[in-house]
């Protein structure tokens, strides 16, 4: 039994060492390489074809390259029998903190809008916000938004989050619900997105949305590109009701290069690095769903198929 490994354009080597170190006993195989399908087991998988699983008619699961499973969710050619399971690390969560701690100060202190006088040859001094001045609301109170939604409120900052359904009792105050989704909007001065990207989350960021932020807020997307509506983004930019937004995900990915993203003023671009899954960590995990799926034992991090995440 094996592992098959897809993952097109991404160099795989640093993925095999770790896999291989976990446990060198489990062949691993690329998609080129393999002879006989029926051998493959398990898959370890990121924006691979949809329909290639068709071909393997033993495979018992596949698990997601990070936290992340909308490109496995969108392949309907994956029979409902096999188990989707994604990786849910400590040093990803901790990333994304750091990530959102980072563009939260930026924003604060208006270092974007010192790096546009610099390329102007402008010395021109301006004034900033302090952490007492706003509220950061998080959207998606899940393992890695707990974790941001947190980490921010131990800072010092006051935050609040929301999610689709009732949560346990956290450090900062959560809403949920569309009842409640106006009233977690309206003390959200910072809004940071952290969402999984579903059928019923897809365009969620929309003129709707947005307006229903407090003037002058800014938008931070950190869950996926499709989740923004981007002209209704730009339009309330341009408008002035949203001060601006920082984007780490796009659809598409690599985002092209004429689209207004890259000049617009009032937005800042990253090429989705904001939480970087790191292969030494995560292979004993996906090795231990390996095995777990061998002996038809219970997976870790399983995918609910009707919630999508």
């Amino acid at each position: 039994m094996a592992i098959l490994i897809i993952s097109p354009g991404r160099n795989l080597k640093r993925w095999t060492d770790a896999l291989y170190a976990a446990d060198p006993s489990v062949p691993l195989f690329f998609p080129e390489h393999v002879k006989d399908p029926a051998k493959i087991t398990f898959a370890l998988a990121w924006n691979h074809p949809k329909g290639m699983f068709r071909s393997c008619p033993n495979l018992r699961c596949i698990s997601s390259f990070g936290a992340g499973v909308d490109h496995l969710m969108n392949d309907t050619d994956i029979p409902p029998y096999i188990e989707i399971v994604r990786i849910i690390d400590p040093l990803l969560s901790n990333d994304m903190f750091e990530f959102s701690l980072a563009l939260v100060m930026k924003h604060l202190r208006k270092l974007s809008r010192f790096c546009r006088y610099q390329s102007k040859g402008l010395w021109k001094k301006h004034g900033y916000l302090r952490m007492t001045d706003i509220g950061i609301g998080i959207m998606g109170t899940g393992v890695i938004g707990n974790h941001v939604a947190s980490g921010l409120q131990n800072v010092g900052f006051r935050v609040s989050g929301w999610g689709r359904k009732p949560g346990p009792k956290r450090v900062y105050k959560r809403y949920h619900g569309a009842e409640q989704l106006d009233t977690f909007l309206s003390a959200s001065d910072v809004l940071i997105n952290l969402l999984p990207l579903t059928s019923q989350t897809k365009g969620i960021i929309n003129r709707s949305l947005l307006m229903k932020l407090p003037p002058d807020a800014y938008v931070v997307n950190l869950g996926r590109g499709a989740h923004i509506a981007e002209e209704d983004l730009i339009r309330t930019i341009d408008e002035g009701h949203i001060s601006g937004a920082h984007l780490d995900v796009f659809d598409p990915e690599p985002l092209p290069g004429s689209h207004p993203f890259w000049t617009h003023p009032g937005i800042d671009i990253t090429p989705h690095v904001a939480s970087l899954t790191d292969p030494r960590s995560v292979a004993p995990q996906v090795m231990e769903n390996y095995r777990r799926a061998e002996e038809g034992k219970p997976l870790k991090n399983l995918v609910s198929r009707e919630l999508e995440y």
